[in-house]
């Protein structure tokens, strides 16, 4: 059955299941021009509000992956990915595709810009002077084999359809859909041919899903949509409480990422949730024969320098510096201002508003309010304090990067009001909060 755009959009609005092939000509539609962007904002509104049985989250899925090209890889190795649903300070894409790729595994890893007040890896990668974050399908291929990974942004050959409903929903209200996200990130995963994949699925105050019940059922999801489509899939839930990184932004979390790899600074949290999405991975693509193994190999790819060197590859080969990784101040772009956040009282933070701290990078320019807008990616959030970390004279909250002192004080209000501060240690739970799959 064909529909109208319109009629189908009434149908899931009242309610009613929508047969695939409608649901295959509506996306077909979305791609060549033919449903408008007013139609496709209505339709995740309508999906948003009715959601998607398990048959039809199945149907959009295979019909936004069969939008534009579907690879295959000929490779000596395992072909692994690790996807996001997003968080604040959440880079770990850039140090786990390296550090999987050092174990013998191949990581062509399609990544989206930022969506809602998380930042997105594509316009982290950004940042970087040269970076080809849309290359061609024949340079994403072989920087894959020569370099061992290449993390890029979807090309025009790759699920077209996500990429148009993509930037839709950020600015529609509609990113927290569990059926719309469900679609997104499996028709590009299927769409890049992968053997294996780990999702890192979100709960807590700065995630989509903020409570761990409604994470664990979009986790469920992609398990149990992308299993059935032949990928083998398993799922983390982590906490998303507190910033993963101390950083929240474009340029700084690269320049976090980088310390990260080059052995400069590994935080506990976010170096716990790196190694335990990459011992899955590992494992999945039968590169060790359990997660202790596993990790004991990413911990040696990062300490020998391997991960590191990989990294490096895979960024001068798509047009990035060739000494980014030991040298990042002099090609990551700066902030004209760059100013502390005092705490308002001395004490341990005991509570943190994650989201508003996402959104407060957004509000410098960090992220985007319409599709089109361009950012800025020098600015953002540093020195973020952690959960029961005490802050006061000599501790700020944060640092925050901005291109004027107005800007500033603006960010600055909303990061002192996102903070909660007590005079005892808060109750932290642990990063890695359950496993799927």
């Amino acid at each position: 059955m064909t529909l109208l755009p319109q009629e189908l959009i009434r149908r899931k609005r009242d309610g009613a299941a929508l047969p695939p092939e409608a649901i295959e000509a509506f996306i077909a539609g979305l791609t060549d021009g033919r449903v408008t962007e007013g139609q496709a904002a209505a339709f995740a509104m309508a999906v948003f509000f009715r959601g998607l049985s398990l048959p039809e989250r199945v149907a959009l899925t295979r019909a936004m992956t069969r939008s534009g090209t579907v690879l295959e890889w000929d490779l000596p190795g395992p072909v692994l990915d690790k996807h996001s649903t997003g968080g604040v300070g959440d880079t770990v894409s850039l140090p786990l595709a390296p550090m999987v790729a050092a174990c013998g595994g191949y990581v062509p890893m399609i990544s989206g810009r930022g969506l809602g007040h998380t930042g997105g890896t594509l316009d982290k990668l950004d940042s970087i002077p040269g970076y080809a974050t849309a290359p061609d399908v024949a340079l994403f291929r072989r920087v894959t084999r020569e370099a061992g990974c290449a993390v890029i942004g979807q090309t025009p050959d790759l699920a077209p359809a996500d990429r148009r409903l993509y930037a839709i929903r950020d600015v529609t209200g509609t990113v927290e859909s569990l059926d719309l996200i469900t679609a997104s990130i499996l028709s590009k995963k299927l769409a890049a041919g992968l053997q294996g994949l780990v999702m890192d699925v979100k709960a807590g105050s700065g995630a989509f899903m903020a409570r761990t019940e409604e994470a664990r059922g979009l986790a469920e999801s992609l398990v149990t949509v992308a299993n059935g489509a032949g990928l083998p899939t398993r799922a983390l839930l982590t906490d998303m409480d507190q910033p993963l990184a101390s950083a929240a932004g474009n340029a700084v979390e690269v320049a976090y990422a980088l310390d990260y790899l080059a052995g400069r600074r590994r935080e506990p949290r976010f170096h716990a949730v790196t190694l335990a999405l990459g011992a899955e991975m590992l494992v999945l693509g039968g590169l060790s024969p359990d997660t202790v193994q596993a990790t004991a190999r990413l911990e040696e790819a990062l300490d020998s320098g391997r991960a590191a060197e990989v990294f490096s590859r895979m960024a001068t080969a798509l047009g990035g510096p060739s000494d980014l990784i030991d040298h990042p101040d002099r090609h990551l772009p700066r902030a004209a201002v760059v100013r502390p956040v005092p705490a308002p009282r001395a004490g341990r933070v005991s509570a943190i508003a994650t989201r508003d701290l996402g959104v407060a990078v957004i509000g410098l320019g960090g992220g985007r309010t319409r599709p089109q807008d361009a950012i800025d990616h020098a600015v953002g959030l540093t020195d973020l304090a952690g959960l029961g970390d005490e802050v006061g004279p000599d501790r700020p909250l944060a640092v925050v990067h901005a291109q004027s002192e107005a800007e500033a004080e603006r960010a600055a209000a909303a990061v002192t009001a996102a903070y909660r501060i007590g005079s005892a240690a808060a109750a932290e739970r642990g990063v890695i909060l359950e496993r799927i799959g």
